[in-house]
């Protein structure tokens, strides 16, 4: 997140859209156990502030009670919606990430056990499911009870938007009130519209998204799940990379990891792995001869050498493309298909023993880590207090340890990137040795 983002950040950025006033008494302490002390509920005023540091808030030069906040996620006391009369749908699109069944499950759990809600359905293949007439599938406790022990997701998944009114249609015909959409930011742009669908129609659904991106590259939450566990694994096979390089003459261990426009998961792997000689991302730009110079000092110096490149990195280098798709994403060249043969070709001259690693579809198909089995539970549970307020056209997430809920408009337009002049990236240049520009 770049400065000049949190400065130009105002309070009529924040506000979120409600479907009408709360005046529904919330179920939760007579299913919790009827005890005062049993529900943590939340008020506006437990706004969480924009501003991190005590020099950003005085720059604002307001009161402290006019200062940028979002809106806390949590239970409320009054809801908008009668949650024995409501019927929740959920969603899952895009990619898939380490988690997706985890937050299926909690949502299920936390609409029936918390709640009591009457119904929860989960249309099959993203949003094609919602569009296409097929016959949704009945989440049941039941039926959800072991799925965060697996990888992917039991309701499918597709790439690629459909027309809202089509899905708003179908939401309409099975007595939808709550939607909850699990994807990127490309989905959430789709749940704006639906939002925008409903809004136009004067109907009362609501539409909450639950960010993810194993790329971590959405906006204003500390992170998305399935990150932790992306970049944990990430960092096993940057191991078995070193374990190859420093075993074989002038070795080399070649790492591809995820983050088409976002370097996140290549900066963290290689905190945790260490051993890493070169980190590449998308926001620090390279040159194959330094790379290459680069490279051959280290066999020189210490025998062998590790590279991890994330897949966005380096597209300057390769043939551009206009091919794209079907969320409408530019397809990224094979960057490190390209610096296999690049260093090959390069350091000839040198005996080689060359190891290239992708383990991209494996990362993103295994089960939530213990991290974010926990994180996604309680999105799932934010996601639930936001619908049954009446809250609509938001997303739910984590900032400095807090629940905010927030306008999906404001999610989306701007990207969370590496700062090549921030601590994080500073961490991994300390800890690779590399120099800051090859």
């Amino acid at each position: 997140m770049r400065l000049s983002d949190l400065q130009a950040i105002t309070h009529e950025d924040l506000l979120i859209t409600r479907l009408g006033p709360r005046t529904v008494e919330t179920p939760l302490q007579e299913l919790l156990g009827n005890r005062q002390e049993s529900v943590h509920y939340v008020t506006e005023t437990d706004r969480v502030l924009v501003d991190d540091t005590l020099g950003m808030a005085k720059n604002r030069g307001v009161d402290a009670a006019d200062l940028p906040a979002f809106n806390p996620g949590g239970p409320r006391r009054q809801l908008f919606f009668d949650p024995s009369e409501v019927t929740a749908a959920i969603v899952t699109c895009g990619g898939l990430c380490p988690g997706l069944n985890n937050v299926i499950r909690a949502l299920v759990l936390h609409l029936r056990h918390a709640y009591g809600c009457r119904d929860v359905l989960g249309f099959r293949n993203g949003y094609q499911g919602l569009a296409d007439g097929s016959e949704p599938l009945r989440l049941t406790p039941d039926l959800v009870r072991d799925i965060h022990t697996r990888g992917g997701t039991i309701l499918g998944t597709s790439r690629g938007s459909q027309d809202p009114a089509t899905m708003i249609d179908t939401l309409v015909a099975h007595k939808v009130n709550a939607l909850f959409v699990v994807g990127g930011d490309g989905t959430l742009r789709g749940a704006q519209m639906l939002a925008a669908e409903a809004a136009r129609r004067g109907l009362p659904i609501a539409v909450v998204g639950v960010p993810k991106t194993i790329d971590n590259d959405i906006p204003w939450i500390d992170h998305s799940f399935g990150f932790q566990t992306a970049y944990a694994r990430a960092a096993e096979s940057i191991q078995a990379a070193h374990t190859e390089a420093s075993s074989g003459v002038n070795g080399i261990g070649l790492v591809k990891l995820m983050g088409r426009h976002s370097g996140f998961i290549a900066a963290h792997a290689t905190l945790v792995a260490q051993g890493v000689d070169f980190t590449l991302i998308p926001e620090v730009p390279f040159t194959l001869d330094g790379l290459l110079d680069g490279v051959r000092k280290k066999l020189a110096n210490q025998g062998h050498a590790v590279v991890v490149v994330a897949e966005g990195a380096g597209q300057d280098l390769l043939p551009p493309s206009t091919a794209t798709d079907p969320s409408g994403n530019r397809k990224l060249g094979d960057i490190g298909a390209f610096l296999r043969e690049q260093l090959t070709e390069g350091l000839s001259d040198l005996p080689l023993s060359l190891r290239y690693i992708d383990p991209g579809y494996a990362i993103r198909s295994v089960p939530a880590n213990a991290f974010d089995a926990v994180y996604c539970t309680r999105l799932a549970q934010a996601a639930t207090h936001a619908a049954m307020a009446g809250f609509t056209s938001v997303m739910v997430g984590s900032r400095r340890g807090r629940f905010i809920n927030l306008p999906i408009a404001l999610a989306t337009a701007t990207s969370n990137h590496v700062d090549p002049h921030g601590d994080l990236w500073m961490a991994v240049l300390e800890t690779t040795g590399q120099p800051l520009s090859l």
